[in-house]
C-alpha cells in the first residue's frame, strides 16, 4: 500500500527514496509524487520568503531526488524562474516594489547568469559542490553576524 501525507512517509517510500538517491532511478509512483510536491511546495515558500532562498533548497532537494549536481543546478534555476515570476508578480501589485527598482541590476544580472551558466558546463563536480558550499557558509555567517 503506498500512501502519503506531507512529511510523512512509509518504509516503503522512504526505501525508495534512498535507493533512488544512490542509483540513476527517480522515486517512482506516489512516493515520487510526494516528495517532488513537498519539495516544489517547500521551495516556492522559501522563494517567495527569501528569494536565494528556494533555489539553495532547490538544489538541495533535486541532489537528493535526481542525482546529478550540475542538472540539479540548472534545474534550480528553471524552477526559481517561474516562482520568481510568480512572486515578483505579486510583489508588484501588491506595491511593495516597482520594475523601475529592479531596472538598474538587469543588465549586470543578466551578464551574470550567461556567465554562471557558462561557467557551470566548464566547472567539475567536485568544485561546484565546494563553491556552493562556501557561498552557503558565506550566507549564513553574514547573515548570523548582522
Amino acid at each position: 500500500m503506498e500512501h502519503c501525507s506531507i512529511g510523512i512517509f512509509y518504509r516503503k517510500e522512504v526505501v525508495a527514496l534512498n535507493q533512488a538517491s544512490h542509483s540513476d532511478k527517480k522515486p517512482a509512483g506516489i512516493a515520487g509524487f510526494c516528495w517532488h510536491a513537498l519539495a516544489g511546495a517547500s521551495i516556492g515558500v522559501l522563494n517567495g520568503l527569501f528569494g536565494a532562498g528556494g533555489g539553495i533548497v532547490a538544489v538541495s532537494f533535486l541532489r537528493k531526488l535526481d542525482g546529478d549536481v550540475k542538472t540539479a543546478h540548472a534545474t534550480a534555476i528553471l524552477i526559481t524562474l517561474f516562482l520568481s515570476l510568480a512572486s515578483s508578480y505579486l510583489y508588484v501589485t501588491g506595491g511593495n516594489v516597482t520594475l523601475s527598482d529592479a531596472l538598474p541590476y538587469l543588465p549586470g544580472g543578466v551578464i551574470g547568469a550567461v556567465a554562471g551558466a557558462l561557467l557551470l558546463r566548464k566547472i567539475s563536480d567536485f568544485w561546484l559542490r565546494k563553491v556552493f558550499a562556501v557561498f552557503i557558509l558565506y550566507s549564513a555567517i553574514r547573515l548570523l553576524l548582522r
